[in-house]
């Protein structure tokens, strides 16, 4: 399976996919510092979130595309970048992926965030990938139907999947997974 960014940035004519770039800090700090939604569910994100921290991150997502092991796209809308969506190469040589995405908090509900997973899908599907499966925290309802309006089927559950210290609690994650042809 070859794993390379696009040539050119994916796009369904509303959302737009590209790597991320150091233009990107200030949508980045804006984005995630301090949104309850996005800090609560995704943990491992650092609060408060500054500008050395999306710098960090940028890098990492740079060299994660350079090592094949993850595929981080800016999600686009209008010329501003509004959330991330990616893709973690959990088996590569298998085309096995785990794809994750979030949403700045103003441009939830209108639809954006599934339109960049079936973008990020179709790209993975096009690269070789075999299968695509997303876990959502059993009580993320907004995540959970993200994943079901962009066609993932639901699997199953991974009981007490992980220690959530934000929530305190450890997390049930439901499981979807995406084959091609299924999009």
């Amino acid at each position: 399976m070859e794993v390379v960014p696009p040539d050119s940035p994916l796009s369904d004519g509303v959302v737009l996919l590209r790597p991320w770039a150091a233009a990107d800090v200030p949508a980045l700090v804006a984005a995630l510092n301090r949104d309850p939604e996005i800090s609560s569910w995704l943990e491992l994100i650092p609060q408060p979130y500054t500008e050395n921290e999306a710098r960090t991150w940028i890098a990492l997502a740079g060299s994660m595309w350079r090592e094949r092991s993850g595929s981080a796209f800016a999600v686009v809308v209008g010329d501003e970048a509004v959330g991330g969506v990616g893709i973690n190469w959990i088996d590569r040589d298998q085309g096995v992926g785990d794809i994750g995405y979030w949403l700045r908090r103003d441009m939830r509900g209108r639809g954006y965030t599934t339109r960049a997973v079936v973008l990020a899908a179709g790209w993975a599907f096009d690269c070789g990938c075999e299968r695509l499966q997303l876990r959502a925290d059993a009580e993320n309802d907004a995540s959970r139907r993200v994943a079901e309006r962009a066609g993932f089927l639901r699997e199953g559950v991974q009981r007490s999947a992980r220690y959530n210290p934000r929530l305190h609690r450890r997390m049930n994650f439901v499981v979807y997974s995406l084959l091609p042809g299924e999009l």
